[in-house]
């Protein structure tokens, strides 16, 4: 069990089709076929859907539309307390017989079942084994009890007391302190700067009973409630279950109105800097003023949400581009619509600081997305990103019947509490095919200058940590920062070329030598020409994965100890410095549409190569992995990026006191001995020497003899063994 805080992040993807809905753009998106929605008559809603995986189990969810944003002055922190309750005795279940049942029949307490409460509503999960008919009536019995037989009996209040407390004292670390801060500003003139929803600990200790009963009766009643069946039973008898266990309940003979509590918009910039001394990171954000939001409900809606999609993952694709100069201005840092309450959004700006410090972070944010909002984008990043949607999209669709109940349970809660749209995947898959190419790079860097604010009506926050030697700036400093850099000039992006394809010409082709079957697990055995073997295992757990892990014997134990920090560092930088022609970001661009990856690591007593990809790139995946061990790249400013971010990152984890513990831990543990595990110190990544590294990397990569790969996933025999001979057989070796 816990209190949330949900932040609402980006949309879902949302698509529509354009064939055909040209006239009809106000018309309405349909819903998914297969969920069965309806509405008994006290106003209960409910979702259902039979779903295959997992096997034999069921997805239960009560869904409350109540959270903290609806306690009274004197009921602060009871609708958490509320959901805990929920687990303390009910008119079927005493405290104990609950979870002691659900335990009995697999069901995990804090794993799987559980619950949690945000400002706006609280959700109670529950999944169920269906082997078992018993095991299922018992589950819709608990969602019943969940709903409207809730004892709270007197002196299980008082014992729950001190488990709420508790957790509120454990939730107390640096960013519940910070949040105190800066929410009421965040939230000004709305009731959600005072409706946190742990609560208040006075009222947590001294409230009556009738206080929390209070609470339950007013906003626990079918009108403001979901329930949501997702899994192995048939769709007949969820709705049969449904009825019998809810259609009985009542709603007061005067509700209270479920109010939605307006957050006003900003009217003017202004700056907070917070810190807390176990604060572990600096952190930047700018977010700009609240605006009311609704989910697409149009086919027009649907198409807005679209070029939304795309503009956020360009500029995201700019800012991670930053990152790679050798003093990069942040960590990592990005911008996004969203929004931290349930129906407003605003524009968010974040960036984690580097060594660099606060100023280029401040200058790289502003001018980023003023350079958007004035230039807007190019046409490769937008074909680049229409592909990538699309792809993304595909192998969702690909996926469909293997998706997880759990992810259709979500989108169903979110669809009662919020009216996501739920189209179904064939639907979204089949718009987005027909329509994106109708978008136009005019109508995206429209959208671009009208959505990205200008600097007026943000609050900035600077979070950061409290120490002595760190010199920070004044609240007014850091708004004459921001101020300072948008006036600063600002010119169009330049797009640098890459190449279309990670090869010129393939290389030539090795042997494979021999070929055994092993029918009881299985899978194959190939033995390459090169001393390489490869274990293939076709298998129908995805349809749209394939997966591959290379090893051997060896690891940074070859290496005398005062190369230590060289050979751990070997293969995460080579990485970060790329392979072939290509740095991160450019392979990246080249890979847009395709869904491959790899990466080499280098533990203490093995080498391996990890990899992944759609069943549509497993020659990508296969071409990646030859040219890591092949044309591992050489790059200084990428090396040096490398160094200052870990710095920059090494120097924030060390002013979290856990961190400083487990360092403690270790070299306590192990006696410091110098091969023994450790947290590296940011003074550390400053020794490290890159030719070094490299040489070590080329002594272990530069030669594949002794390597087995194991590659499992949707690929046939006769199709990936010339690729394996292609990519894998010619791999050097010695």
């Amino acid at each position: 069990m816990k209190y949330k805080i949900r932040i609402f992040g980006l949309l879902a993807l949302l698509l529509t089709a354009w064939s055909g809905f040209a006239q009809n753009l106000q018309d309405k998106l349909p819903v998914d076929p297969q969920v069965k929605m309806g509405k008994l008559p006290n106003g209960l809603t409910y979702y259902i859907r039979q779903n295959a995986k997992p096997e034999n189990k069921v997805e239960l969810r009560l869904v409350v539309n109540a959270g903290s944003i609806l306690e009274d002055d004197d009921q602060q922190g009871l609708a958490h307390f509320t959901e805990h309750m929920a687990f303390n005795g009910s008119k079927n279940f005493k405290k104990n017989d609950l979870v002691s049942y659900l335990q009995s029949i697999g069901v995990k307490f804090g794993a799987d079942l559980n619950a949690y409460t945000s400002f706006d509503e609280t959700v109670y999960i529950l999944p169920i084994p269906t082997d078992k008919k018993e095991n299922i009536d018992k589950g819709f019995q608990v969602l019943e009890d969940w709903a409207s037989n809730v004892l709270f009996d007197g002196e299980e209040i008082e014992k729950e007391r001190g488990v709420v407390l508790e957790e509120s004292r454990l939730g107390k670390g640096a960013q519940d302190r910070m949040r105190k801060q800066y929410f009421p500003k965040l939230f000004e003139g709305s009731k959600y700067a005072d409706r946190l929803p742990i609560g208040k600990e006075d009222i947590l200790k001294n409230f009556k009973h009738d206080v929390i009963k209070r609470f339950y009766k007013d906003w626990y009643r079918p009108d403001q409630m979901a329930v949501v069946v997702v899994g192995t039973l048939e769709p007949a008898e969820a709705e049969r279950l449904i009825r019998q266990h809810f259609e009985k309940l009542k709603n007061p003979s005067k509700p209270r109105k479920r109010t939605v509590f307006p957050v006003p918009p900003r009217s003017k910039t202004e700056a907070l800097v917070i810190t807390d001394k176990e604060n572990p990171n600096s952190i930047l954000q700018m977010v700009g003023s609240p605006q009311p939001f609704t989910e697409a409900a149009t086919l027009a809606e649907y198409r807005a949400s679209i070029i939304k999609n795309m503009v956020q993952a360009m500029l995201s694709e700019r800012l991670q581009e930053l990152t790679q100069k050798a003093d990069p201005p942040f960590v990592f840092g990005g911008s996004i619509q969203g929004g931290f309450i349930r129906n407003y959004e605003s524009y968010q700006s974040f960036a984690l600081l580097s060594k660099a410090g606060i100023e280029p972070a401040v200058n790289a944010i502003v001018m980023e997305n003023e350079r958007a909002r004035r230039f807007g984008f190019t046409k490769g990043e937008l074909e680049r990103t229409k592909k990538n949607l699309l792809k993304q999209l595909e192998r969702s669709y690909n996926e469909r019947d293997k998706t997880e109940s759990e992810r259709y349970a979500n989108e169903y809660i979110r669809n009662f509490l919020a009216q996501e749209p739920i189209p179904g995947i064939e639907n979204e898959f089949n718009y987005y095919k027909q329509f994106s190419e109708t978008i136009t790079l005019e109508e995206v860097n429209k959208y671009t200058a009208t959505n990205i604010p200008a600097n007026q009506g943000k609050l900035v926050l600077l979070l950061a940590p409290e120490k002595p030697d760190y010199e920070l700036p004044t609240n007014e400093k850091l708004l004459a920062m921001v101020e300072a850099a948008s006036k600063m000039e600002v010119t169009p992006y330049e797009e640098k070329a890459v190449a279309a394809s990670l090869m010129d010409e393939p290389p030539v082709a090795g042997r494979i030598g021999f070929q055994k079957e092993n029918k009881e697990a299985g899978y194959y055995e190939l033995t390459l020409g090169n001393g390489v073997k490869v274990i293939l295992k076709p298998t129908d757990f995805k349809n749209d994965q394939v997966m591959l892990t290379g090893f051997r014997f060896g690891g940074q134990f070859n290496y005398d100890v005062k190369d230590r920090l060289n050979a751990e560092n070997a293969a995460t930088l080579v990485s970060q410095m790329g392979i072939g022609k290509f740095t991160p970001v450019d392979l990246q661009k080249t890979l847009a549409g395709k869904t491959a990856t790899a990466s080499p690591r280098f533990s203490t007593l093995t080498d391996g190569i990890s990899g992944s990809s759609s069943a549509a790139d497993v020659e990508t995946m296969l071409q990646m992995v030859h040219l890591y061990f092949t044309q591992p790249r050489k790059d200084e400013e990428l090396f040096k990026s490398f160094v200052n971010q870990q710095q920059a990152m090494m120097q924030n984890m060390m002013a979290n006191p856990q961190m400083v513990f487990q360092d403690s831990l270790l070299r306590t543990v192990y006696r410091n001995h110098p091969r023994g595990p450790r947290i590296p110190s940011a003074a550390d990544y400053g020794k490290i020497n890159l030719d070094r590294a490299l040489e070590i990397y080329k002594e272990r990569f530069g030669n594949a003899n002794g390597f087995t790969f194991v590659i499992i996933g949707a690929f046939t025999l006769d199709k990936i063994k010339p690729l394996i001979a292609t990519y894998l057989a010619s791999l050097p070796s010695d």
